[in-house]
């Protein structure tokens, strides 16, 4: 059977048009099989901002204070993975995750949701100031913030009026929805 097979082989007559087939054939094959590439391109790193709610910018001794954020990356990539640290430069306070870990000054601490709340609890009357760093697992451009916080009795009517609910320095601001 198959010498009947390539003894017809044989006798098929080559035209033009035949030719030309097999050709554009043996091309589209020969283009299909090297244009293919084993690289995907999945983006894995976004640039993402903080949000942060607007706070009291007073604060006295033993008060605390809380702080709302919520990260805002520009694309989801499902690994990614967040930190949080800060210095403290001025004052004296603590300043911890709710429902997490007292932070130490410059330590990364793994956040485990892209929303959360920090409380910062003063430990002296003086102006108090703290930078908090969000950083992703990639190494991508990190977000900072400065939070300033003067005391109570700095008020010109000796501490009487309530805080001002007024950020210093915002950056962008939006409710969070809980």
């Amino acid at each position: 059977m198959t010498t009947n097979f390539f003894s017809h082989i044989g006798e098929i007559r080559l035209t033009k048009t035949r030719f030309f087939g097999f050709l554009i054939a043996v091309c589209a094959i020969a283009v299909s099989l090297t244009s293919c590439s084993n690289d995907l391109d999945v983006q894995q790193s976004y640039p993402f901002t903080v949000e942060v709610m607007p706070y009291a910018d007073k604060i006295a001794k033993g008060q605390t204070v809380e702080l709302r954020f919520e990260i805002k990356p520009e694309g989801n990539y499902a690994n990614t993975l967040y930190t949080i640290r800060y210095f403290q430069y001025d004052g004296e306070g603590t300043l911890k995750l709710v429902d997490g870990p007292v932070l130490v000054n410059n330590d990364r601490v793994l956040l485990e949701s892209k929303t959360f709340r920090l409380n910062y609890t003063a430990k002296s009357d003086d102006a108090h100031k703290f930078l908090v760093v969000v950083e992703d697992n990639f190494g991508s451009t990190p977000w900072e913030h400065t939070f300033e916080f003067n005391s109570k009795d700095s008020d010109d009517d000796g501490g009487k009026t309530p805080g001002i609910i007024s950020p210093v320095n915002p950056g962008t601001i939006t409710p969070i929805g809980l």
